[in-house]
């Protein structure tokens, strides 16, 4: 096992090494999770995506979780697909409001083909305005998968949800083999993958655990991975669960950090639940990423305003993306963080002199 902060990048975790790590203290915990964080990314930034369900409800999947499977009632209506220019309208008030990538969901098994020219015109009407593009659809075979690639999709989102042993508790329509299967064909189509999981579904330690090494043991680490916190909506089989220990939760997004240290990992649904002091303790542990707006597909997200109160209160700033052929965004950048150490030099230098 990997000892002090060393931050290597592994993919053969073990399940008694991941409980180890969930088992130290949590001081000890947090420390070395924020010491890998730094190793990798600034501190006090956080990636900004924008959210947008492009077609809502009649799901035929039946999540337990999720107010959009067509097997539940909880009162959403049903929506088509959503036209492009719609779409697009969307997508240029998320870049106006910070974000810097724009991920676009439908509620379907898998996109048919009929509703693919469309996807595909979003796809390259939200790169053309300068956003990175991320889009979740279900289940992809590898044609569909290279033709979003060649569209320039850049993220393509598919959770895990939970570990393997703990899947058929709360879906039966669609296997944990058919999702590693999306991730393997999203992989071999250049995209970059974003993938997670939910807590407080029920599961065990043990279940947290299985899907962290489930992600970390993948060939590569997914660039994105989404730590959802349960929301319960009426009329899902899970409306009654038994809320998740909030430490719980910190402690998972701090081993996820930890075990993937390169990737984003991201504060996803569940935030409308959680206090300002609890999302800035999930900082603290290595999340640095987060849903932007007042709504996360079909349940509360916090309001924009509160994010950006939250942000100044914490010094945090918004991740900037960086274009690879963008020289000038890039020597602003650097001008700007040599501006900042020569700050920080001065004052030392005057408060060591007095």
């Amino acid at each position: 096992m990997t000892t002090g902060t060393d931050p290597e990048i592994r993919h053969d975790w073990t399940e008694d090494e991941v409980r180890a790590l969930f088992e130290l203290p949590f001081n000890d915990l947090l420390f070395r999770a924020q010491t890998v964080h730094r190793q990798y990314f600034n501190p006090n930034e956080v990636q900004v995506s924008t959210l947008l369900s492009i077609k809502t409800g009649a799901c035929p999947e039946d999540c337990k979780y999720c107010p959009q499977s067509g097997h539940y009632n909880t009162g959403l209506e049903k929506e088509r697909l959503m036209q492009v220019e719609k779409v697009l309208e969307k997508a240029r008030a998320a870049k106006a409001s910070g974000s810097t990538r724009f991920c676009m969901g439908a509620a379907w098994k898998h996109p048919a083909e009929k509703d693919m020219p469309y996807v595909l015109e979003m796809v390259k009407g939200v790169k053309a305005l300068g956003l990175e593009t991320c889009m979740t659809l279900g289940m992809l075979d590898q044609d569909k998968a290279d033709r979003l690639a060649e569209a320039g999709l850049d993220y393509y989102n598919h959770n895990l949800d939970t570990s393997p042993e703990f899947y058929d508790k709360i879906i039966t329509t669609r296997s944990y083999q058919d999702r590693l299967d999306t991730l393997h064909h999203v992989r071999e189509s250049g995209m970059k993958i974003c993938s997670g999981g939910i807590l407080g579904m029920g599961e065990t330690a043990t279940d947290r655990i299985g899907l962290l090494r489930q992600l970390a043991n993948l060939p590569q680490h997914p660039e994105s991975v989404p730590i959802n916190m349960l929301v319960k909506v009426k009329g899902t089989p899970l409306e009654n669960a038994e809320d998740l220990d909030k430490l719980d939760f910190v402690r998972t997004i701090a081993v996820a950090r930890i075990m993937m240290p390169a990737s984003h990992v991201r504060l996803s649904a569940g935030r409308e639940q959680m206090s300002d002091e609890m999302q800035a303790m999930t900082f603290f542990a290595g999340a640095n990423s987060i849903f932007y707006g007042e709504c996360l597909l079909t349940t509360p997200n916090p309001e924009t305003h509160r994010d950006l109160q939250l942000f100044k209160r914490l010094g945090i700033n918004p991740e900037q993306r960086i274009s690879d052929t963008d020289e000038t965004q890039e020597q602003a950048i650097m001008r700007k963080l040599q501006a900042e150490q020569d700050s920080v030099l001065f004052h030392d230098a005057n408060r060591h002199s007095q």
